[in-house]
């Protein structure tokens, strides 16, 4: 009789308060922690029923498709969701409305294909970290995400993880509505390029994670679209860097940045001479640089070139004056020949301006006289 007595006094102090409340079929609930978790149990929707008292759900490894309105209802204490690895495919509209207090939500290890713009939309804009690694299923996904980023209300938003999703760019303006992101990770994507305007709005950006990407340079375009980041934690290692000639710009960006860079492991990939040498420090004749030598030699061809024309057109020249000097006085006769014959043309020009502008010869022409004409030219000659 004692024991039963002490059993059902321990029982009360194990239920006191939340823990006696009832759990979810296929879940399993900690009412010290304010957790639940519901792990690989086939589930094809989200329990309902989640206790009240909970803080934290964890719902993984199931086979959950879709997300909507009502999968979370009633769950204003909850701050932080893990949906990882339940193949979703579809974020519907308002999926998350109802948790006015979420704070982390991970829906990493998905297959996101369908995401509605006001899908990650809760009033007051809680939500600080979103984690979509390994989630978004097509380029499709991308697009809606880029509306649900814009249209979500996310002011509040911190950290941002968008590893392993094969990206093979992002569009510009993506990030311009999430303008408190301090935090945005694109580890092992498929990154080839930074293109003008991708992180414009982003002023209070901290760490930016771009290793394990295609990168084998970076644009003029590109620099500066880092450069505009100011003074953070830029993470570019583990990409595979052609070391020729297009690094060049690379190369001095990272020597004269201002932003704290991963340097010892932004290193060269090829070519196989170079492989896993440090970028930073590289000079133009380490990285095998072709073109400036071969522009250096094109330069100085021109200059040979230059001096070459300029002895063949004195060669020239003096032949031609040497040519005059044998032939001065026949030039000399040519010459005054030339001066009188100018001076003939001037004198019969200046003859007929005289014979036009005489009022006499106008008013014998008036009387339309040939011999008073006649008279007149004898006259005047």
């Amino acid at each position: 009789m004692c024991v039963f007595a002490v059993r059902v006094f321990l029982g009360i102090l194990l239920c006191a308060p939340y823990q006696c409340l009832e759990c979810p079929f296929g879940c399993e609930c900690f009412a010290v922690t304010r957790t639940v978790k519901c792990v690989s149990e086939d589930l094809l929707t989200v329990p309902q029923s989640i206790p009240g008292y909970a803080r934290t759900v964890i719902i993984t490894g199931n086979n959950i498709h879709q997300i909507g309105p009502d999968s979370f209802a009633e769950l204003e204490n909850v701050t932080n969701i893990i949906l990882s690895n339940n193949r979703i495919t579809e974020l519907a509209s308002h999926s998350f409305s109802a948790l006015t207090n979420l704070r982390f939500l991970d829906l990493s290890g998905n297959r996101l294909a369908l995401i509605h713009p006001e899908a990650l939309s809760i009033p007051g804009g809680p939500l600080q970290e979103l984690n979509l690694s390994r989630s978004l299923y097509n380029s499709s996904a991308l697009t809606d995400l880029t509306t649900a980023l814009r249209w979500g209300g996310l002011r509040g938003l911190l950290r941002l993880d968008l590893s392993g999703n094969h990206l093979g760019f992002l569009p510009p303006g993506m990030f311009s509505h999430l303008p408190n992101l301090q935090q945005l990770f694109l580890i092992n994507n498929s990154l080839v390029e930074v293109y003008s305007g991708t992180f414009s709005g982003m002023n209070h950006l901290q760490v930016l994670d771009l290793t394990h990407n295609a990168f084998r340079t970076f644009s003029a375009d590109a620099l500066q679209e880092l450069g505009k980041l100011g003074n953070i934690r830029i993470l570019l290692g583990e990409n595979p860097y052609t070391c020729s000639c297009e690094i060049r710009s690379f190369v001095a960006w990272l020597n004269g940045s201002r932003a704290w860079i991963d340097v010892d492991a932004v290193r060269c990939d090829s070519p196989g001479g170079l492989s896993d040498t440090r970028l930073r420090g590289l000079g133009v004749q380490a990285i095998g640089c072709v073109v400036p030598v071969q522009a250096e030699v094109a330069d100085l061809t021109l200059q040979t070139s230059y001096v070459f024309l300029g002895l063949v057109l004195g060669f020239v020249g003096m032949i031609f004056l040497f040519v005059l000097y044998l032939n001065r006085n026949g030039m000399k006769k040519w010459i005054i020949e030339m001066r009188d014959a100018c001076r003939d043309v001037l004198e019969g020009y200046h003859y007929r301006y005289e014979i036009d502008s005489d009022p006499r010869l106008g008013a014998d022409l008036t009387n339309c006289n040939p011999q008073t004409h006649s008279e007149f030219y004898n006259r005047t000659l």
